[in-house]
């Protein structure tokens, strides 16, 4: 078996759980592969460990049979821009805070990679949302797992987003920007502007301004086969452009449209995880003396 590990930069005391995890798989004699970023804070550590592959793209991984994220949520989210559509199942061990998507916590760690490593696990396909510009802004890596942002720069004047649905015209958000969030990102950037949490085995998209300058807007829910797209203006030239943690500045002439991604992120999910469970504890639903 081929385990690939990523990490981002971390903390020292978080190398014992890395540590760890590296150790485990050695031991059961799988073929371990490591990310660049990884290995370069591993060796700012001084810990070798010796491994069959450093990979810094999809390029680099063949054969691999399991991807395992160690972090937050950003390490799960640039986890999946390594893996992009070659199908390899992640797992999210939690070191981080929150944890919508990495959501093994450390002291489960042991528990985690047996069941995995024993075939005890089930698969969650999520819905990636995908950038189309002309030109190009994030080249091969136009793709996310949690949200397409536009958004003013700085402190300058509201800009207005005029906004299609396939063709169709929606809206003209006069606003600080324009969110259009997956199923995933619903608990993200779109949950803090007022969007609705949305259960990632459903087929949609939201569409939230950002402080928008009309109370009447609000967000809207479509079907994940539309094609959004978008004409910018406003006092400035220029705005900017995110997916997930990745942003571009760009000037207000450039064409972009978003539609589903033809490929999915494979989620390892383990027994007693779920949607439902992850609100519950995450965001404290429920936490009332009456229940």
């Amino acid at each position: 078996m081929k385990v690939a590990v990523h990490s981002k930069s971390f903390e020292v005391q978080k190398l014992p759980y890395i540590e760890f995890i590296l150790q485990d798989i050695l031991k059961r004699r799988f073929q371990l592969e490591i990310s660049a970023a990884l290995h370069q804070h591993l060796q700012n550590y001084n810990v070798l460990v010796p491994c069959q592959n450093i990979f810094s793209s999809y390029k680099d991984l063949n054969g691999t049979n399991i991807m395992i994220s160690i972090g937050g949520d950003g390490t799960f989210l640039e986890t999946v821009t390594l893996v992009r559509d070659k199908n390899i199942p992640i797992l999210g061990i939690n070191t981080g805070t929150l944890g919508f998507l990495a959501t093994t916590p450390k002291d489960q760690i042991q528990a985690a990679l047996d069941a995995v490593f024993n075939g005890f696990y089930s698969i969650e396909e999520r819905t990636l949302i995908a950038l189309e510009s002309e030109p190009s802004i994030f080249g091969e890596l136009n793709f996310g797992m949690n949200e397409f942002t536009i958004i003013k720069r700085d402190t300058s004047s509201m800009i207005i987003v005029h906004t299609y649905l396939n063709g169709d015209y929606l809206n003209s958000y006069w606003a600080d920007g324009l969110i259009v969030a997956t199923p995933t990102g619903s608990t993200g950037y779109s949950l803090s502007v007022g969007g609705p949490v949305v259960d990632p085995r459903t087929n949609n998209f939201i569409i939230a301004p950002i402080s928008p300058h009309n109370l009447n807007v609000r967000p809207l829910i479509v079907a994940d086969n539309s094609v959004i797209s978008f004409e910018i203006a406003g006092r400035s030239k220029n705005f900017l452009v995110s997916l997930d943690s990745r942003s571009m500045v760009v000037d207000a002439s450039i064409q972009m449209a978003v539609r589903k991604c033809n490929f999915n992120a494979k989620l390892i999910k383990l027994s007693g995880e779920s949607f439902l469970k992850t609100l519950r504890v995450k965001l404290n639903w429920g936490l009332d003396t009456r229940n």
